[in-house]
């Protein structure tokens, strides 16, 4: 329907209605509801008062008819919806109302979607169902609450939620559900109310008195063991689906924003209870659900995830402050990042430490009577909890002292509660150790030293942190040294017992012979390190970033998915904002580092065009890679368009152009980590890793790319990877049919041969090196090749699975793998 249209149809209401003729007034209307499909603009509002403000007798005749002709309209929804919306209208103060069941219906379709739209006055109708003495659905408040919190919400939305108190919270997340079953009776309802209330940053000192009062009424023990099993459930898969969209993000997999207010009030009331280590852990799992990505928005919900970091600052004892420190190390959402980084300052300032010392203060020993090990006696049971590599693990052992292979029916009968904190602890100590090897991996060029008793007391000797720091390598008055056979011994074995100041050793500046025999010494002592240190990739200067002088091109020239590339950037460090296919600029991939005065970039731009080349909301799926620079830590900001250009600086007022900084004045190990970084985001995000993209990608316009990287020159991480299978492969029971040659790992099978890329993965088979692909599952693993002198490297995993299996290619069973052989 056009304006000139719509406004013709106006005339004609207007005038019928002036006439009296409630017959052509109905027809007029029926017909608008129909061909108008929500585009009424204002004209709709001067229908409904028009219509509200006919003589009764009037309005009684014109219900009658719309009742009549309301089939006419047909089957879809919204012209339905249209007409008993007037006839909503019309039908205010009569003493019958036509349609009601079916007002009952469309309120209920209406009521699994996510909003509406506010034209559409769904207001009037839910009025006319109060006014009849019906009580609304929860479904449909829910939707009107959610219409009433949206950024352009007209007043006549907000003044009907007003009237609308039931349920407290809005149905169909499975948290609000079970508090609203669990929270009967007046004490709990006015609990309930009062966390919807929270929808300040922060709690005033007035909600504060209110909640402790309600919490009172109650008891601390009651709340807490309810308010606890509420957040042990949010985030979970909602119990309805909703229909629709919300600007683009997936809307089941978000919070629904009402009940989003009282999430944040849930955390800040526990933090009012008497200290628990299950509330810690329950405030920390509410931070990480509540920041993870939901397709199209990004995180979650920043502010409910802000509100379990605000909650966890104010619990007392050391768990809450080790949920801080883990969240210190995951969390790379910049905002939230920002308030646990300020919160633990505060922390440190307070205690007279620095932030660092905070964080390694702050590790729990979860129970842990030595590094690594712990003993639980339960009645005659014994639990052994043991950390081994990057997870704890529990095992049972009987009265007689034999091993079993499950939970003794004596503790889950006589100690359940003590049970469940060691199968919670187990969990912690995972999530813990995850934490601090980033944490460590990080390290680096954090540029930390150590007094001796204080490192063995928060490292070496800690009896979870221990786990990992007695797999790395240290530097003792400048001598290197690794833990072996319950010592810290020198590269000849020696004891080193004693010492003033302590380091991280990193191969930078090493001679090749010392880093190749400590790779020897930790084979020869079977430790796998929790990260790559001694097979840690060294990137030096090279004659053509000498010849570039203030930028590296190494790179240069990468297409990348940027989600992936945006995730990994966080992860270590690096701030990142994604491009969106829109008229907009953005400053490069940036990582400062204070601790040496520098800011490092990676120059990144969008990559073709709006729709086949962006998400529905309209970032790009994939970047194209520039240049590596480095600048003083202050210097103005860069910034290019979001789909190309050239990056120019940002200058303020009075402020004067500063100049990249040559990379001969860049600390070698700056460079070095820095450049194993960007080497590991084009490694991991690079679409020439992607064995699905043989033709090229969209278009075929990846082809050339595709191929150069996917089978060309092998990169640092690539190398340290063929060094490793060097000496790996005479282990494997394929042995006899593994070869290296360049490039490639050969593989001879029954069928073929093949030659696995050790940069990509991907795979030529004879003759005349045709492709096979084979696309690795997403949490691969590897088979078991006994020792590995390091963990994390998911690629070496691939390479060995996809050997192991072309080695005996003539049990291969998968179809689509073998219709390429």
């Amino acid at each position: 329907m056009t304006m000139a249209g719509t406004k013709t149809q106006l005339g004609w209401i207007r005038s019928n209605a002036a006439k009296g003729n409630m017959g052509g007034l109905a027809t007029d209307l029926l017909r608008a509801a129909l061909v108008n499909t929500g585009q009424w603009g204002s004209g709709w509002s001067e229908i409904l008062d028009l219509l509200s403000a006919l003589p009764a007798d009037q309005r009684e005749r014109l219900s009658g008819a719309l009742a009549e002709g309301y089939h006419t309209v047909g089957s879809r929804s919204e012209p339905r919806n249209h007409v008993l919306t007037l006839l909503a209208a019309v039908s205010h103060g009569l003493p019958e109302y036509p349609l009601a069941d079916e007002r009952a219906r469309q309120l209920e379709e209406l009521g699994r979607q996510n909003t509406v739209w506010y034209a559409a006055r769904m207001d009037i109708l839910a009025e006319a169902e109060l006014a009849a003495g019906r009580d609304l659905d929860p479904t449909v408040v829910a939707v009107l609450r959610r219409t009433g919190m949206d950024t352009y919400r007209p007043k006549f939305a907000v003044d009907l939620m007003k009237k609308i108190t039931e349920p407290v919270l809005n149905v169909g997340e499975e948290w609000a559900e079970q508090a609203m079953r669990d929270g009967t009776g007046p004490d709990w309802q006015a609990l309930l109310a009062h966390l919807t209330t929270a929808t300040a940053s922060k709690p005033s000192a007035k909600w504060d008195e209110q909640a402790r009062t309600l919490i009172e009424a109650l008891g601390a023990d009651r709340v807490r063991v309810a308010a606890l099993s509420w957040l042990a459930l949010a985030g979970g898969p909602r119990t309805f689906p909703l229909t629709g969209q919300a600007y683009g993000f997936d809307i089941n997999n978000a919070y629904d924003p009402y009940n989003a207010d009282a999430l944040r009030g849930l955390a800040w009331l526990v933090s009012l209870l008497p200290p628990h280590p299950d509330t810690a852990r329950a405030l920390g799992a509410l931070v990480e659900t509540s920041l993870k990505k939901v397709a199209g928005l990004g995180p979650r919900n920043p502010k409910v995830a802000n509100a379990g970091v605000i909650a966890l600052s104010r619990v007392d004892g050391e768990e809450a402050l080790a949920e801080l420190a883990r969240l210190a190390a995951r969390v790379t959402y910049k905002a939230t990042a920002k308030l646990i980084d300020g919160f633990l300052e505060a922390k440190a300032t307070a205690l007279g430490l620095t932030r660092e010392e905070i964080e390694e203060l702050a590790v729990p020993a979860y129970g842990l009577t030595d590094v690594g090990q712990a003993r639980h006696e339960f009645g005659d049971n014994t639990a052994l909890l043991e950390v081994q590599g990057s997870r704890a693990a529990l095992s049972w052992r009987n009265a007689s002292g034999k091993a079993v292979k499950s939970v003794p029916v004596a503790v889950r009968r006589d100690h359940a509660e003590e049970l469940k904190e060691l199968k919670a602890a187990v969990k912690d100590i995972d999530k813990m150790l995850s934490a601090q090897t980033e944490r460590l991996d990080r390290q680096f060029l954090a540029r930390r030293t150590w007094a001796y008793d204080t490192w063995r007391e928060r490292y070496l000797d800690h009896p979870l942190v221990g786990t990992l720091a007695r797999r790395l390598l240290w530097t003792v008055d400048g001598t290197p040294a690794g833990f072996a056979n319950g010592e810290l011994r020198t590269l000849a074995d020696a004891p080193v017992t004693s010492g003033q100041e302590v380091t991280l050793w990193h191969p930078v500046g090493r001679e090749p012979a010392e880093v190749v025999a400590w790779r020897d010494w930790l084979e020869r002592h079977e430790i796998t390190q929790p990260f790559k240190q001694a097979h840690r990739e060294v990137y030096l200067l090279t004659d053509a970033e000498r010849a570039t002088g203030t930028y590296s091109n190494r790179f240069a020239a990468h297409f990348v998915r940027q989600h992936q590339f945006n995730s990994l950037a966080a992860a270590r460090g690096w701030r990142n904002k994604l491009r969106l296919c829109v008229d907009d600029e953005a400053p490069p991939a940036t990582r400062e580092l204070p601790r040496w005065g520098l800011r490092a970039e990676y120059w990144i731009t969008g990559d073709g065009e709006y729709g086949e080349d962006t998400t529905e909301s309209g970032s790009y799926l994939r970047l194209r890679t520039d240049q590596v620079r480095f600048y003083p830590i202050g210097a103005p900001q860069n910034s290019a368009h979001c789909y190309g250009g050239e990056y120019r600086m940002w200058l303020g007022s009075g402020q004067d152009p500063v100049e990249p900084l040559p990379l001969t004045e860049i600390p070698p190990l700056v460079l070095s980590e820095v450049l194993r970084d960007v080497d590991l985001f084009v490694g991991v995000a690079s679409v020439g890793n992607d064995p699905t993209w043989q033709d090229g990608g969209p278009g075929g316009r990846f082809q050339e790319y595709w191929t150069s990287y996917g089978f060309g020159d092998l990169n640092e991480t690539a190398q340290t990877r063929r060094a490793l299978l060097d000496r790996l492969i005479p282990r494997l029971a394929i042995a006899d049919r593994c070869t290296l040659e360049g490039r490639f790992l050969h593989v001879k099978g029954e069928r073929h041969t093949y030659k696995i890329h050790l940069g990509s993965g991907n795979i030529l088979m004879s003759p005349n090196d045709q492709y096979l692909c084979i696309v690795p599952k997403s949490a691969a693993t590897g088979p078991r090749t006994g020792y590995l002198p390091f963990e994390g490297d998911r690629m070496l995993a691939v390479i060995l699975s996809k050997a192991m299996l072309l080695a005996d290619d003539l049990r291969i069973t998968d179809p689509t793998i073998l219709s390429q052989l």
